[in-house]
């Protein structure tokens, strides 16, 4: 873990006591950084007490003594409505930043890799992750998925940093600085946090301005947001940009229509790997993650052999279209990660026939942009607050079961899969909805999902 050392004789707050801001106390106690925390959950505050942390109410500080205030990024601190400790804050002139920025600060010299976009973030920071590894260099991957920035390894002059970025984690970086910054796409979510779709482009277009000179900008050009951003960036001369798409050939980029993937960024047009024989990576979604990593590997210096070989052995992420198990000839699928339609529909295209397990705590626009894909559903079983807006959607469309939980759902999904008993029958998982309304998160969301699967009976066959 890189020590915070750097700000001996500062005062920082943290402000937010979830995973990543625990993780920041942890990591200023260690270097004996004196650290007030607050958090409006009563629970995390009495944990933090318990751990022995320094709880203060960070509204009523006394602002002269804070020089740096660490913001947990989900904790809204300008939309919709400003939270009242970054109204004070702000008033004060005391900086908002992230855990990501205080690493950075850590470690000046490490390599950083830095990756957004609405949907596919997390399978293109695990997959980079996963061929950079074949490299035996020191490497820490994390960020906004799984472990936090600040509990990451200490790396070396040679180590680098793999870090799934929000939109959220974006507006909180100052002198934050990166190698290759990756942005996938850009479809509406979190709308409301950014003021709309134009403080949500601006927010992911961000990263581009804090690339080092000389880095390089990996920019998915198969939407109409990210390709203004790359036409705005190419006429950048202290960077390369190199655009990539799973829908054309990208003269200068890496392609990878119908899951050939082809590397144009000299321009040879090279046949790299056949993609769709890869069972880790299906479906055009993950052809766009193979060439934003592909395209990222080669920026850090991997020859073209060792890439391909990695993107061979790339066992997939948690919670995103994870084959659970084939039980009586029925596949089920955890997709949680499909927090909203878009990433549903990622998932879907992949599928004929399907038995759709959908709901949970809605998002803006809700499914009607699925409809296309309705014919592929069997039937649909939904679950939680977006249930009965999901049933009038799918009104006339296709079958509805009100399942409430996600016990039941699974139940009521495998009964009717082994009654109709179609091939390729698809138990799917792919909520196209937040989970918290039921969960703690979506990873808690698969992980039930899992354990209700496993418990099934039948017969199971290997994948």
């Amino acid at each position: 873990m890189e020590t915070l050392s750097f700000l001996d004789g500062q005062t920082v707050a943290v402000m937010g006591l979830g995973k990543s801001g625990t993780a920041t106390l942890r990591a200023l106690a260690r270097a004996g950084v004196s650290a007030p925390a607050w958090d409006d959950d009563a629970e995390a505050l009495a944990q933090a007490m318990h751990d022995g942390f320094m709880v203060s109410d960070l509204v009523e500080a006394e602002r002269s003594k804070i020089d740096l205030l660490v913001w947990s990024p989900g904790i809204p601190h300008v939309h919709p409505t400003p939270h009242p400790v970054a109204v004070a804050a702000r008033r004060a002139h005391v900086p908002l930043v992230c855990d990501v920025e205080l690493l950075a600060r850590a470690n000046l010299a490490a390599r950083y890799v830095g990756v957004t976009g609405t949907n596919g973030k997390s399978t293109t920071t695990t997959l980079i992750g996963h061929i950079l590894a074949a490299t035996g260099a020191p490497l820490g991957i994390g960020g906004n998925l799984g472990t936090p920035a600040l509990e990451l390894p200490s790396l070396g002059l040679d180590g680098t940093y793999v870090l799934e970025l929000s939109s959220y984690q974006l507006e909180l970086l100052d002198q934050a600085r990166f190698d290759v910054g990756v942005l996938l796409n850009i479809t509406p979510d979190h709308l409301a946090r950014h003021g709309g779709m134009e403080g949500y482009i601006e927010a992911k277009a961000s990263l581009f301005a804090k690339l080092r000179g000389q880095g390089t900008a990996v920019i998915g050009v198969d939407d109409a947001p990210c390709r203004q951003i790359f036409e705005a960036l190419r006429g950048r001369g202290d960077i390369t940009v190199r655009p990539i798409s799973a829908e054309r050939f990208i003269e200068g980029g890496v392609s990878a229509v119908d899951g050939l993937l082809v590397d144009d960024s000299e321009g040879k047009a090279e046949k790299i790997a056949d993609l769709g024989e890869i069972a880790s990576l299906p479906g055009r979604h993950n052809w766009q993650n193979a060439c934003a990593a592909y395209a990222v590997a080669k920026a850090c210096g991997m020859e073209r052999e060792g890439i391909v070989a990695a993107l061979r052995t790339y066992p997939g992420l948690r919670h995103r279209q994870e084959l659970v198990a084939i039980i009586d000839g029925v596949r089920y699928v955890n997709d949680s990660k499909a927090t909203n339609a878009d990433a549903a529909e990622k998932a879907m295209v992949c599928y004929d026939t399907i038995y759709w397990i959908a709901g949970g705590q809605p998002k803006e626009g809700g499914i009607d942009s699925l409809e296309p894909l309705f014919p592929r559903v069997r039937r649909a079983f939904l679950i939680g607050q977006a249930a009965e807006a999901f049933a009038r959607t799918l009104a006339g469309k296709a079958p509805v079961e009100q399942c409430g939980t996600l016990e039941a759902a699974i139940g009521q999904a495998r009964a009717w899969a082994l009654k109709e008993g179609l091939p390729g029958a698809v138990v799917l998982l792919s909520p196209a909805c937040a989970s918290w309304d039921q969960f703690k998160s979506f990873e808690h969301r698969g992980e039930m999902f899992r354990e209700v699967v496993e418990a099934l009976p039948g017969e199971r066959s290997a994948p």
